[in-house]
């Protein structure tokens, strides 16, 4: 298959020392020239980097990654927080909130976050490339498409108790589970707005204000909380109201930063806001699933711990451990932001070389990150728990099931940091096959035999778990690891319109790399990604 507009007819020149230097009418990459096999094929690697250039990259991901990573832990503390307030309303009140928020990840927050990622490839790549029009385009559209997406979330939300019920849950629980659910409706607008802002700033490497923002919304939280929960004693509503107006307050913020801040400013209303969503919309779409599928998983294991002989002490246990799982998480997914802003940046700069440079670093370091968060996991498997309640039965559930967790670690930071690299490079469609092979093919039939049919019970769904992200990680490291960074720059040029320049002179018809359009073609079909669509 050929691309538009590509004439095959391009000649070829040879010089006296035998290389064979090929033309093409569709520009690519860089100068290059090429010795050509026997059989044809061009062979062409790209350059070995030295010890200066790797560690300034380490040190870019690392001022990059780091007030991510802050900002994350603040996100984490107001979470954290809820927990606090839920458990200290007692076991029922813990279960719960536990299970409202099992909900309303898998129905509203991993769907609003999985779409709004799809704007991260164009956002970094179009800032590499100096497109600020599409940076303030795609700003827009994907704040337009998120708030789309919250009306049918909305009445999902609505109905919340019956589908439970149809599922087989406790009434018990899943009736106050749905008076925290309804309290939360307003942060589907909140973040609606707040995931494409983000990701608007991140793009531009613009991440200290974020974490001043959500500190100061962090700070709104424990005050609310006491006021709502403990002073006037509503309950479980008043700790999904409070975590509610702490997101607000954290979107005014933002919006503040974003109007009178540095950085490039956005522009005013257009009628291209509501046109041309093609491109967004086919990197959203398996964004989206790439997120859900991993989310979810954690999310079904709260609803399979309702199934268990003990319900309210396996839910309540593993609301502690998907919060445990949250504060690890934080770590690979900030440098997972990160390198998926570097690589985009890179990319979208035609600087194919250093956007591999940037993957096998934040890749190596991910490495380490697993071990040391084994080394937590094993270290507080005694105490962590206490932390939340001191309810027996789930300090016992608790502490059985940190090192397991741990060892998941190990293979959870790598993926999630080639997640990242995936995103940056435009390539959402191969994190979300991935993500599907692993946690649904190999890690959910594992879980559910050895908690249900063998009996292992709440452990065996954590070793679910295990053999899940083993499994993920190999897979991300081979997609990561045979990644051809020469054509992903080759799609970033198309995918931003130009290159850096926004424009293709004549001249560098002659003196670009070729595209092999079959191959090129192959990848674009690959990731849904039409080349016709974006140029249009």
């Amino acid at each position: 298959m050929c691309n538009p507009g590509v004439d095959d007819a391009g000649g070829a020149g040879e010089t006296a020392s035998g290389a064979v230097q090929t033309f093409s009418l569709l520009p690519v990459l860089a100068p290059v020239w090429k010795k050509q096999s026997k059989t044809g094929e061009a062979k062409k690697a790209l350059p070995l980097f030295s010890h200066a250039e790797t560690i300034n990259e380490a040190v870019s991901l690392f001022r990059l990654s780091l007030p991510i990573a802050v900002t994350a832990l603040f996100l984490y503390s107001r979470s954290v927080v809820s927990m606090l307030f839920l458990g200290s309303l007692g076991e029922l009140p813990l279960a719960a909130g536990s299970m409202a928020i099992a909900f309303a990840n898998i129905t509203g927050y991993s769907v609003l976050s999985g779409l709004s990622l799809g704007m991260e490839p164009l956002c970094s790549q179009a800032f590499g490339a100096n497109q600020s029009k599409l940076l303030s385009l795609t700003l827009y559209r994907s704040i337009i498409f998120l708030l789309c997406s919250s009306i049918p979330i909305s009445l999902l939300w609505l109905n919340m108790n019956k589908i439970l019920l149809c599922l087989g849950q406790d009434p018990e629980i899943t009736s106050m589970a749905q008076s925290f659910v309804l309290f939360s409706l307003p942060d589907l607008f909140s973040f609606s707005l707040i995931h494409p802002i983000r990701i608007f700033l991140r793009s531009q490497s613009i991440t200290r204000p974020l974490t001043l923002a959500t500190a100061l919304a962090a700070a709104t939280n424990i005050p609310a909380n006491l006021l709502l929960v403990t002073h006037l004693q509503l309950g479980v509503v008043g700790v999904a109201a409070a975590s509610a107006a702490s997101n607000l307050s954290l979107l005014c913020f933002l919006c503040l930063y974003l109007h009178f801040g540095r950085g490039h400013n956005p522009g005013r209303p257009t009628r291209e806001w509501v046109t041309n969503w093609g491109p967004l919309a086919r990197l959203a779409a398996p964004s989206c699933i790439s997120v859900c599928l991993e989310w979810w998983w954690y999310e079904v294991m709260i609803l399979l711990c309702g199934l268990l002989a003990e319900p309210k002490p396996a839910v309540a246990a593993m609301g502690v451990l998907i919060q445990t799982t949250a504060l690890l998480y934080v770590f690979p997914s900030s440098l997972g932001f990160g390198v998926s802003t570097r690589v985009g940046n890179e990319l979208g700069a035609n600087q194919p070389e250093k956007a591999r440079l940037a993957a096998i670093v934040a890749v190596a370091v991910s490495a380490g990150m697993g071990f040391a968060a084994l080394g937590f996991a094993a270290g507080m498997r005694d105490r962590w728990g206490r932390m939340f309640t001191g309810d027996v039965e789930i300090l016992r559930l608790t502490a059985a099931a940190l090192p397991i967790i741990g060892l998941c670690e190990i293979g959870n930071c790598p993926q999630t940091v080639g997640c990242g690299v995936l995103r940056g490079s435009a390539r959402p469609a191969q994190a979300a096959h991935v993500n599907l092979g692993a946690f649904y093919l190999v890690g959910m039939p594992v879980s559910v035999g050895l908690g249900f049919g063998f009996g292992v019970g709440f452990c065996g769904l954590w070793m679910g778990l295990l053999a899940a992200q083993v499994c993920c990680a190999g897979l991300m490291l081979y997609v990561v690891g045979t990644t051809d960074w020469l054509a992903q720059a080759h799609r970033s040029r198309i995918l931003t319109g130009g290159g850096a320049s926004g424009e293709i002179s004549a001249g560098d018809e002659m003196c670009f790399e070729p595209l092999i359009s079959i191959k090129v073609a192959e990848i674009e079909m690959r990731e849904n990604i039409y080349l016709y669509d974006i140029l249009d």
